[in-house]
């Protein structure tokens, strides 16, 4: 019953992504998606690897998650790796982080005919999706030729969970097209189990993005950043924060900058292309700069500046490390949106202070346990965390609390290639 069950939604599914093409879909994609239009439907370059190891992540945050993993599988030279994204983003940021030996393309859409194109030009021997990505067609169609699937650093949000229970034997279907998933933390395989995947398809592997981030740290680049530069004063970070977040913000930084009138902040807005929206709303706060304008000038008189640019805020993150007094903020958490990543600040010794919504991240209880990070829910509790945060004892306390906490968790990257090559005989 449920093999047929799913069978049949499979049927509607393709229809009705089919018909969506048909009917006007493509336009309207070609319209939101300005780059990598040809890859999208399945057309690639001529001088494109086959045979390969494919990585598909969707943006910026599962990039980072499958860096380990396509290191731990570089030592295969007669494995061509390509690594996939959906959004520009992800693909600027793959440019910057991903391995020059790795070709990089734009994902085809979920549909029959760019799915198989894609498909026949790659031949893979074995394919991987990052975190979230469960493209129905695409593992339908890599079941049937036999391609083993991998899910790496697989999670499974509440919100996503909840919609997939009411259409629960066709994910069942779709789900177990993955030969294994390796998931983050036993509340991920919990969940993923009931959708009714077999307990044998899962294995708790850990947090890629750990390995990611040491990974990143370790190979960084100790620029001079003059444009952070000016006096002793506070530095504060807010990193990918959302609409709704900055004014809160804002406010705790007008707080702080009572008893510390030379404190700084730093506002990275999630979307890059909010950053003007967002340095309007900050200029009556301060004299406001955009990063990119600080980086053309040197050193620049501000009080906030706002970041609009993919693929500075790690780098910022340790410039606070370095500045002795300050403290981080990650977005996504004051308002309903699963949390950013807590642990880029926590890897700098720096606490990552977040709101109650971080249901992205089901191992925070433990993090804000440790003393890595801690929960605050208005712009009062942020400032006050941000004034602790200017106490030298505080701070050396929390950067025990981040080194302890980070000793007791990695290796997820090189644990999941290994599961991957000896289950797909690479």
């Amino acid at each position: 019953m449920a093999a047929w069950s799913y069978r049949l939604g499979m049927r509607f599914y393709k229809a009705g992504i089919s018909a969506f093409f048909a009917a006007g879909g493509l336009s309207r994609l070609k319209k939101k998606y300005k780059a990598g239009i040809e890859e999208r439907m399945g057309v690639f370059d001529p001088g494109v690897p086959q045979n390969v190891f494919w990585v598909h992540a969707v943006s910026v945050g599962e990039v980072q998650s499958s860096l380990p993993l396509l290191e731990a599988a570089g030592g295969r030279p007669d494995l061509p790796r390509v690594l996939s994204t959906v959004t520009a983003t992800g693909r600027t940021l793959a440019e910057q982080l991903a391995p020059r030996s790795v070709t990089l393309i734009y994902n085809p859409w979920d549909t029959p005919r760019f799915v198989k194109r894609a498909l026949d030009t790659l031949k893979p021997r074995a394919y991987v999706a990052m975190e979230t990505e469960r493209w129905p067609v695409v593992l339908a169609e890599l079941h049937s030729r036999g391609i083993p699937a991998f899910l790496v650093n697989g999670r499974l949000s509440e919100g996503s969970l909840n919609r997939m229970r009411w259409q629960k034997t066709f994910w069942r279907g779709v789900l177990c097209c993955f030969d294994r998933m390796m998931v983050r933390f036993e509340s991920d395989k919990e969940n993923f189990l009931s959708l009714g995947v077999p307990e044998e398809k899962i294995v708790v592997t850990g947090d890629c993005k750990v390995d990611a981030m040491f990974d990143r740290k370790a190979g960084m680049e100790r620029s001079a950043m003059p444009c952070l530069r000016r006096g002793d004063g506070a530095l504060f970070i807010a990193g990918s924060t959302h609409a709704g977040e900055d004014e809160i913000v804002l406010s705790a930084f007008d707080k702080i900058c009572l008893t510390h009138p030379d404190a700084r902040l730093i506002l990275a807005p999630r979307h890059p292309e909010r950053a003007p929206a967002v340095a309007a709303a900050s200029r009556p706060h301060g004299e406001t700069a955009l990063l990119t304008e600080l980086e053309a000038g040197g050193i620049g008189d501000w009080d906030v500046m706002v970041v609009n640019r993919i693929g500075a805020l790690f780098d910022l993150y340790a410039r606070v490390s370095e500045g002795g007094a300050g403290g981080a903020f990650v977005g996504g958490s004051l308002v309903p949106k699963g949390g950013q990543n807590p642990m880029e600040p926590a890897l700098f010794g720096v606490q990552a202070t977040h709101g109650p919504d971080m249901s992205d991240f089901p191992d925070m209880g433990r993090m804000d346990a440790s003393g890595a990070s801690l929960e605050v829910r208005n712009a009062e509790e942020l400032a006050e965390a941000w004034l602790t945060a200017t106490n030298p004892d505080a701070r050396d306390e929390v950067k025990r609390a981040c080194k302890n906490y980070f000793a007791s968790i990695g290796g997820a990257g090189t644990r999941s290639w290994e599961i991957i090559k000896d289950r797909a005989g690479l």
